[in-house]
């Protein structure tokens, strides 16, 4: 019974800002202040309904997860930089345990390897260095410690 449904619009960007309650003791706001924080703010204004647009610094992080396509740049008062936008056109979606992207964290240990992003050389290269890793674990295995040490 709705004739314009609801379109949210998104703004996301990457950085640091404050965060928190801000004001006086008769009127206190949690709320996010700083240019970074005002440049999503922009991005959400120039975003279609219903769409998402990302800084620059923040497609970089996702560039594996979604489609995108730059905008055009502009300047924003405050920024030294020109802004680069990206409008979401797609999320890229796996299918269940077709996967290829291997990841693990420990104490001496911080892999990551998506074998779809990679080209030939850089597969390349990560096979000969998981051979060598792997002969270096045969000539010398590696100290049993406790876990969590």
């Amino acid at each position: 019974g709705i004739r314009r449904p609801f379109e949210a619009r998104m703004g996301i960007n990457t950085g640091y800002c404050n965060v928190g309650n801000f004001g006086s003791e008769d009127r206190m706001d949690y709320t996010i202040i700083g240019a970074e924080a005002n440049l999503a703010a922009r991005l959400q204004y120039i975003a279609e309904p219903g769409g998402i647009v990302l800084s620059h610094e923040t497609y970089v992080l996702v560039a594996d997860m979604v489609d995108a396509h730059a905008l055009e740049t502009f300047e924003m008062k405050g920024i030294t930089r020109d802004i680069v936008p990206y409008a979401v056109d797609n999320f890229r979606e796996r299918a269940a345990g077709s996967s290829r992207t291997y990841s693990e964290q420990a104490p001496g240990l911080d892999l990551k390897i998506d074998l779809d992003l990679l080209d030939t050389e850089a597969a390349r290269r990560a096979r000969d260095l998981i051979e060598r890793i792997l002969a270096g674990f045969d000539r010398q295995p590696p100290v049993a410690r406790p876990a969590g040490e």
